[in-house]
């Protein structure tokens, strides 16, 4: 069973100044090496496959065991290591009823000095139910795919008040389908420079370039593209409780096949932490990025605007909610106009944590697709419990 997305934005990671390397894992995985996680649950799935119209509503059961690895592995090196399974059974979906998807995670993160350290993170994933689903596509067309996520950062300090950070992204996404295979296949290479001075105790600001090229597997000539960024920002933190990074700038990009564009950028991400368990968050972004159907569009011009709200009402119980809007426009290829559409995403969420290691959730999420070309819109909405066990 899924949670709630939360919107995500690529974090900035400030100069690391400590010898030991920590790392973020779950609370229930902390003080052991080894952890075995059992989420089990039940959902109602109204459009299985983001159909425009004629989409097919199911039950979906599913179980998800998960196995960690977490250990310091000497007083400079970390390793953190995980695999889950997904079982998911239908009880109204065509052709295949039961589906399983897999997740791999991996991450070394090594400190050379108390100035300089290495983060290497590799996440795989075979998802045979999507949560968020290609518009425009076919009937009930079944949209699985694997995608390889490979990161890297090397943090520095140049002086006392000065840090440096290298960051390098690899994604690969793969379709099983043979015609989403051929249209959307494709790698994406990013390399980031960011140079932050820390003028005041709670303000850095820098700069940073970034270089992106994005290569398709079939008609490269055609969609291929690379990018240069040139970007400035600022990140602050405020007695630990209210946190602001701000990155806005431009991207140069070229386009095999079609005509080159300059277009800004921008990244603004805040949040307030007003008690224990408790934050809301938000920001906004705009930048230019891939169309779901590359043949007919070069890219998309995206507006994102997102909260998320955590609540403690109760020692052991939490609440949840997530608001993602994205205004976007589509930018056609030669003759096809340009398109404008809206993705909004909603979710929520109640958690009760009966001991530190079981709790039960109950979820909810809503995806509404609002498009000028009335086949590419889609509204889905998913409802479900699960409990989730630990040890």
């Amino acid at each position: 069973m899924k949670s709630p997305r939360l919107a995500l934005i690529g974090a900035f990671l400030p100069p690391c100044l400590a010898w030991a390397v920590y790392a973020p894992i779950p609370e229930q995985e902390q003080g052991k090496a080894f952890t075995v996680t059992i989420t089990s649950g039940a959902m109602h799935d109204s459009n299985l496959f983001g159909a425009a119209t004629g989409g097919i509503s199911s039950m979906v059961y599913s179980v998800s065991p998960k196995l960690a690895f977490n250990a310091s592995v000497s007083k400079q090196t970390f390793l953190s290591a995980s695999y889950e399974v997904t079982a998911d059974y239908f009880d109204n979906r065509p052709t295949d009823k039961a589906l399983f998807s897999h997740g791999a995670d991996l991450r070394l993160a090594h400190a050379f000095s108390r100035v300089t350290n290495i983060d290497l993170n590799d996440a795989f994933q075979i998802d045979k139910n999507p949560q968020s689903l290609l518009a425009g596509k076919p009937l009930n067309t079944d949209q699985s795919y694997s995608r390889n996520q490979f990161d890297g950062t090397l943090t520095t300090t140049l002086d006392a008040k000065t840090g440096m950070v290298l960051k390098y992204r690899n994604l690969y996404t793969h379709y099983d389908n043979v015609n989403l295979s051929r249209d959307l296949n494709h790698m994406e290479h990013l390399t980031g420079l960011q140079v932050e001075n820390k003028v005041l105790p709670e303000l850095s600001l820098g700069g940073e370039y970034r270089f992106q090229a994005i290569v398709y597997d079939h008609a490269g000539t055609s969609k291929d593209k690379t990018s240069h960024f040139f970007l400035g920002g600022a990140d602050c933190a405020l007695a630990k409780k209210f946190t602001l990074s701000a990155r806005a700038g431009a991207e140069q990009r070229h386009r095999d096949g079609d005509r080159g564009t300059t277009a800004p950028f921008a990244e603004f991400v805040c949040q307030y932490t007003y008690g224990e368990r408790s934050y809301v968050s938000g920001g906004y972004t705009y930048s230019l990025a891939e169309a779901d159907d590359p043949v007919n569009y070069t890219d998309s011009k995206q507006n994102q605007i997102f909260v998320n709200v955590q609540h403690a009402v109760a020692a052991r119980v939490v609440i949840s909610a997530s608001a993602t809007a994205g205004p976007a426009a589509l930018q056609g290829r030669g003759t096809v106009a340009n398109l404008n559409e809206t993705t909004l995403r909603l979710g929520g969420a109640i958690t009760y944590v009966a001991r530190k290691n079981f709790s039960v959730s109950g979820t909810v999420d809503y995806d509404k697709v609002d498009s000028d070309l009335s086949y590419r819109e889609q509204a889905r909405t998913r409802c479900g419990i699960s409990g989730r066990l630990t040890f």
